[in-house]
């Protein structure tokens, strides 16, 4: 404990008191001259003075176009008096496939707006969407796009039910057209849950 009290204190004093300060009282002491002889920094300031020019970009806003109108709903299928906006599927997206299965049972482009509104509320269109509340695994609980419960049942539309968007989209289908329509299910339900 003293040795390091010790070593702090002379690190300390080291920086308080210079040891070269009696050498450079000395009359024989010169100081190392570093620069051989030449200034040290040369600084040549001309009697003219010219004001820098200082230019500035310009630019322009243009205001975005304006979206283009929604279009027009079909009215081939009532919807209750619940206005259901149409639905333009991304290409290559579980609803554009959806949307042509609903096209070749012969159903309308309502029917697809009503299967949008219906398995946004049932799943938001997410192919591993389950309801844990009522069940404990994807076999027994109501499970993925169309919300099939028990989940194990979509097992009769193909062995991928569990992980196929298109699976699950053909099953759900057929439980529809079992029941009626998309318009005819969502309607039943007053448009909502």
């Amino acid at each position: 404990m003293l040795f390091s009290f010790v070593a702090a204190m002379g690190f300390l004093l080291v920086n308080v008191v210079d040891p070269y300060a009696g050498a450079v009282a000395s009359p024989t002491f010169n100081a190392a001259d570093r620069f051989a002889g030449q200034d040290a920094q040369t600084f040549v300031v001309s009697g003219v003075v010219q004001a820098a020019s200082v230019k500035r970009d310009s630019y322009s806003v243009k205001e975005p176009p304006p979206p283009p109108p929604p279009p027009k709903a079909s009215t081939s299928h009532s919807s209750g008096g619940i206005s259901l906006p149409n639905v333009v599927p991304n290409p290559g997206s579980a609803q554009a496939y959806a949307h042509t299965q609903v096209l070749a049972r012969g159903w309308s482009e309502q029917d697809f707006s009503c299967l949008v509104a219906l398995w946004n509320q049932e799943s938001g269109w997410r192919v591993n969407a389950m309801n844990t509340s009522m069940g404990s695994s994807p076999s027994t609980a109501p499970y993925g796009i169309p919300q099939a419960y028990p989940g194990g049942k979509m097992a009769s539309a193909g062995a991928d039910w569990a992980t196929n968007p298109r699976t699950q989209i053909n099953w759900g289908l057929g439980y529809i057209a079992a029941r009626g329509t998309p318009c005819s299910i969502w309607n039943s339900y007053g448009g909502s849950y």
